[in-house]
């Protein structure tokens, strides 16, 4: 598949990032991620063995695309989960914003 990285264009295949990562330690996971094989790298790490570039001329989300492209699982960065979503408006608030009012509040007596 041909990708381009950081400007360069790469024909990579399924097969030849896992010959490249062959023999390559994980480096702690802190951010994005890949599974390859068993194994889970950081997504720069990934980009740096297969093109031989520096970390700093691309960016982890092109790795990640060139990665899914070819079928591998990626992961976002731990912690990095979305926000809950926010709570749905009740039927008279969402009447009452409506009709342009201010949201209901309990009347006091």
């Amino acid at each position: 598949m041909r990708c381009v990285i950081a400007r360069y264009p790469f024909d990579l295949t399924k097969s030849g990032v896992v010959d490249s990562m062959k023999g390559v330690t994980p480096e702690p996971v802190t951010g994005e991620s890949v599974t390859i094989g068993r194994r889970r790298y950081p997504v720069k790490q990934v980009g740096e063995v297969v093109t031989r570039q520096d970390r700093r001329d691309f960016s982890g989300g092109e790795v990640i695309r060139a990665m899914t492209r070819l079928g591998f699982t990626c992961h976002p960065a731990p912690g990095a989960e979305p926000a809950p979503p926010a709570p749905a408006a009740t039927a008279v608030e969402t009447a009452s914003a409506l009709l342009g009012g201010a949201p209901a509040t309990p009347r006091e007596l």
